[in-house]
This record gives structure tokens, C-alpha cells and sequence, in this order.
């Protein structure tokens, strides 16, 4: 599932959830929502500035 590879991606690139937010333009609270699974349907626009912010494709970031 997209919410533990964004954690695990997060942490591996030394991020915290609020600085993940504001490199992906979008709000504290949807990092938050998405990487506990609260989220289940981001929109693409918020999975594309989640994967430009962690530096990989969106299909990397989609992929199982």
C-alpha cells in the first residue's frame, strides 16, 4: 500500500511529515491522513507533489 512506502520513503530521506507537506505543497494534515491509511484516495495531484517531494516517479511511488 502507497501509505507505509511514503513513510518508509519519508524516513529514509530524512524527512518529517510537515516538511514532506510543504516540499509537496499540500497540507500537514493530508500527510498525516495518507501515511495512517485515513486517506485511501489522495488526489493524483497530491500523489504527484508527494513523489516529485521524495525525489521518484509517481509510478514508483504507486507501484506495489
Amino acid at each position: 500500500m502507497f501509505a507505509k512506502r511514503i513513510r518508509e520513503l519519508r524516513r529514509k530521506k530524512g524527512l518529517s511529515q510537515e516538511k514532506l507537506a510543504r516540499l509537496a505543497n499540500v497540507s500537514f494534515i493530508t500527510v498525516v491522513k495518507i501515511e495512517s491509511g485515513e486517506s485511501k484516495h489522495p488526489t493524483i495531484q497530491t500523489m504527484a507533489g508527494i513523489a516529485k517531494a521524495l525525489g521518484i516517479s509517481l509510478d514508483e511511488l504507486i507501484r506495489e
